[in-house]
């Protein structure tokens, strides 16, 4: 796995503290449940411009990590 800054923050004033992705307020949860509504990575991007390919597939690879190591 690469190394990188995680592509995510949360600002107690931005979207309430929801988990968002940095330097947006396009809240991570919106790239997994649109994944999971079938559509794909580029849709996706497509429909959140400022969503950055590298952050998306960062995040998807973070989760898919913790999937593999969980106990």
């Amino acid at each position: 796995m690469r190394s990188y800054p995680p592509p995510f923050t949360a600002n107690p004033d931005v979207l309430g503290g929801r988990l968002v992705f940095r330097g947006t307020r396009i809240p991570v949860e919106v790239l997994f449940e649109n994944l999971a509504d079938g559509l794909s990575l580029n849709e996706i991007l497509d429909a959140y411009p400022n969503l950055q390919r590298e952050d998306a597939i960062a995040a998807i690879e973070m989760a898919c990590e913790t999937v593999t190591n969980y106990p």
